[in-house]
């Protein structure tokens, strides 16, 4: 089977998970920990890291840090994972779902002025597949209407907007470091931002809320989303092949631009003039020319041995989000999408095995 994404780890990742399990800090206090956060924000080209458990804790930690709560309204977009929305709704505040841009299909900047009430507290830009919003235009709307502008840069490590890398473009912005992504500790996450009180504010309600002079008291509800040693040895090791890995992600992408570009029906996956896509899973539209749905695609590519995946659901069309919202734009892509595979371990004959099976299904 050939697989969506896997993660690449070898020698030095052994090495540096050894040295952790060795020095007996295996928890949440230990070197690895501090040393990704600096590399890591670093790498973004910021000052201040926050690692956490996961990425959807990175991102309801910010929230939370920035005091949004009940009556608070938060813009994301509909096509989105899932934890989008999620880490809005943990803090009671109301997220607000708009459109996409048919171009980038990342989010609609002119949605997002349309959607802005005396409620809105802030915008979450999330870099879909690894292609950056058009940052620059919800700055303008974020600065006009004072609010926070939030990466959620998950899906998109090491992705350029006008020339700056993903994680410095906003007020602060939150990675993930699942399994799948392009780099990985496991699970894991990571918040970055200039902004120092705001990085300390997260440190603190990350760590229960534990006062600095007397660790057993608790002035506030805090949480547990700290990272442990065992996952920053991960991602340090991974950090240092990050740029490895996306020249392989590049390679693969534009053997399947080369491939796919002239076959009937199939829409290639977007990359503005501005804009260095990472395609974190690189994907693909199938239109009604194609001659095959996108599901009977997906069905076909498995027999062949392919693993694939929808694209997300549109939030608004999830059952504790539905309002009766139409986003035509969003609804669109997730009917169409198709995730193909995309791993930095993707050989060029898997890419043109998978080429190969789409083409054979077009020609019918």
């Amino acid at each position: 089977m050939i697989p969506v994404a896997a993660p690449v780890l070898g020698d030095k990742e052994i090495e540096y998970v050894v040295d952790c399990i060795r020095s007996g800090w295996v928890s949440s206090l230990g070197d690895y920990v501090r040393r990704f956060e600096r590399e890591f924000a670093a790498y973004c080209g910021v000052r201040y890291g926050v690692a956490t458990h996961n990425g959807t804790v990175a991102l309801h930690l910010v929230l939370a840090a920035l005091g949004i709560g009940q009556g608070d309204e938060v813009i994301v977009p509909s096509l989105t994972f899932v934890a989008t929305g999620n880490a809005v709704a943990y803090t009671g505040a109301s997220p607000v779902f708009v459109d996409s841009d048919p171009l980038t299909w990342t989010i609609d900047p002119q949605a997002v002025a349309r959607a802005i009430t005396p409620r809105t507290r802030a915008i979450i830009a999330v870099h879909l597949y690894g292609h950056p919003a058009d940052m620059d235009a919800l700055r303008v709307l974020a600065d006009e209407h004072g609010l926070i502008l939030i990466e959620d840069a998950a899906e998109a490590h090491g992705a350029r907007y006008k020339g700056r890398r993903t994680g410095s473009l906003g007020d602060v912005a939150v990675f993930s470091f699942y399994g799948n992504k392009i780099i990985t500790t496991g699970e894991g996450g990571m918040i970055v931002s200039d902004d120092e009180a705001l990085i300390e504010r997260c440190y603190f309600l990350e760590n229960q809320a534990k006062a600095r002079e007397n660790p057993y008291w608790h002035t506030e509800i805090g949480y547990n989303y700290r990272m442990t040693n065992l996952q920053a040895a991960l991602g340090v090791a991974q950090l240092e092949r990050i740029e490895e890995f996306i020249a392989a992600r590049l390679r693969n992408a534009h053997h399947y631009n080369q491939r796919l570009k002239d076959v009937p029906g199939i829409t290639l996956p977007p990359c503005a003039e501005w804009a260095m896509n990472v395609y974190w899973m690189y994907t693909i539209l199938i239109e009604d020319e194609f001659g095959l749905s996108r599901d009977a695609l997906m069905a076909h590519l498995r027999e062949r041995g392919i693993e694939t995946r929808p694209v997300f659901y549109p939030l608004h069309r999830l059952p504790m989000y539905n309002c009766g919202q139409s986003l035509p734009v969003a609804e669109d892509i997730a009917r169409k999408g198709i995730n193909l595979p995309s791993g930095s371990a993707l050989t060029p004959a898997e890419v043109d095995a998978v080429c190969d099976a789409i083409i054979e299904r077009a020609r019918r």
